[in-house]
């Protein structure tokens, strides 16, 4: 199905782009009377999808060492992310709703076939290799939890979410139901955390000021970069795109307009949720571990095994590994939600929805499942930080053409990037593109 896009035609290649997502586009009706709350309640869920993004398993690892190691000082650094991540979010639906396209049809209609092609390679392997992170923190949660070995858990996690996924053909608003469900799940074992481990809270809102100490002290500047660098994940750019466009958005300026006006809202309040998740498990880190001589403290399961002994309570660990299940169940199906999206735009192919989740399914689970096989859960560990750093380097090949094509009055008409936005925009991508670059160096050599 083929739908004509408003903006002149010589701002891209192609005149005519697929539909996104085309078996839930434009699902969900807008209300455009009414009041404040009436209107918002119709753009309420993609920002949720989104925000899974934010408090994945594979961020779980940094925010527990840096709480560990250094107490409450990358607060400031877990806020500035956020940030980043606002603005680029934002950039992403506006992209979406003001030219009906996703970020992967817009490099397909702007780029060579060489060059798109290039891009989907990269997006594909950046996806998988997030996708990898989150089932691999679902199964660890799951041995945890059940003492299920992680070759099980991890052919559980892939076959609960394409089951999940599958009732996507009962109407949209039911996956984000379950995601929003899931993200109060963690906010709530995350309230408790908080309680259970009794923080410092002048210190804790100390910590939200960024500190010289930062990038003085290289081991304490290796971690931030960590968290930095790990924040904005390149599926969710192709995904915010995407899933804005299941609202009816009338094809109007106006329209449009109010669109991503109440989109932002959902998506920054979202945000704010994700930024209070992972300062959660930093402050947990720091109350429980830093302050009582545990510093060494960075892995998942250490950290599980020791918070019903040190804070002398007993649910402080099982909520732990539930918060981590859930994270995980919400990552992967996002994740497994924006390979359809990239393989789709892209390419611009049409194969049957459960085809497609399969294939982005496997792209994960068998990789997963050869190491868990092989090294157990040593190799397990050695694979999250490896698809980190798969992550950081495909991160810039989604930003630097999303910021090209906002601030580009060709492609958005009048709803291009205003001066301050596309400036502030680029200052952002070449942080990110820095320090993930160093990180991704220091990794390697």
């Amino acid at each position: 199905m083929e739908k004509n896009i408003d903006i002149k035609n010589k701002a891209w290649r192609s005149t005519t782009s697929s539909l996104s997502l085309p078996e839930v586009h434009g699902s969900i009706t807008v209300h455009t009377k009414g009041s404040f709350w009436k209107k918002m309640s119709a753009f309420i869920g993609p920002g949720l999808m989104v925000a899974v993004g934010y408090m994945d398993p594979g961020n779980w690892a940094t925010d527990i060492a840096g709480g560990a190691k250094f107490g409450y000082t990358l607060l400031s650094v877990i806020l500035i992310s956020n940030l980043f991540a606002m603005l680029l979010q934002h950039l992403s639906l506006k992209l979406g709703i003001a030219t009906g396209r996703d970020l992967a049809q817009a490099c397909r209609d702007s780029y060579s076939k060489p060059v798109s092609f290039i891009l989907w390679i990269l997006a594909e392997v950046a996806i998988a290799a997030c996708d990898l992170a989150e089932v691999i923190g679902a199964a660890v949660a799951l041995n945890l939890l059940f003492s299920i070995p992680l070759t099980y858990g991890i052919l559980i996690t892939a076959i609960d979410v394409i089951f999940i996924l599958f009732l996507q053909n009962k109407g949209f608003r039911i996956i984000e139901v379950i995601v929003g469900g899931l993200i109060l799940i963690i906010l709530l074992c995350f309230g408790y955390e908080i309680l259970a481990s009794q923080p410092d809270f002048v210190a804790v809102t100390k910590g939200l000021i960024p500190s010289s100490q930062i990038v003085t002290n290289p081991e304490m500047l290796y971690i931030a970069i960590g968290i930095l660098g790990a924040t904005v994940m390149p599926h969710n750019l192709y995904l915010h795109s995407s899933i804005i466009q299941t609202r009816k958005i009338e094809n109007t300026h106006a329209a449009k307009k109010s669109a991503i006006k109440y989109a932002t809202i959902d998506s920054t309040a979202s945000l704010f949720i994700a930024f209070f998740i992972n300062a959660a498990i930093l402050i947990m880190a720091a109350a429980t571990f830093h302050f009582t001589g545990n510093k060494e403290v960075a892995d998942i399961t250490d950290a599980y095994m020791l918070l019903d002994p040190i804070l002398g309570v007993k649910l402080a660990g099982l909520f732990f590994a539930v918060a981590l299940l859930a994270a995980g169940q919400n990552s992967t199906l996002t994740g497994t939600l924006a390979g359809q999206i990239v393989m789709e735009g892209f390419l611009n192919i049409q194969l049957k929805p459960w085809l497609r989740r399969l294939i982005t399914r496997l792209l994960a689970i068998v990789p997963a499942l050869i190491v868990a096989i092989i090294y157990g859960d040593k190799g397990t560990s050695d694979l999250l930080v490896l698809s980190q750093v798969i992550l950081s380097l495909q991160l810039s090949f989604a930003v630097v053409p999303l910021v090209m094509f906002t601030s580009d009055k060709l492609k958005m008409g009048e709803f291009v990037n205003p001066a301050y936005v596309k400036y502030t925009a680029w200052v952002v991508t070449i942080i990110i593109i820095a320090l993930n670059s160093y990180l991704l160096f220091d990794t390697m050599f």
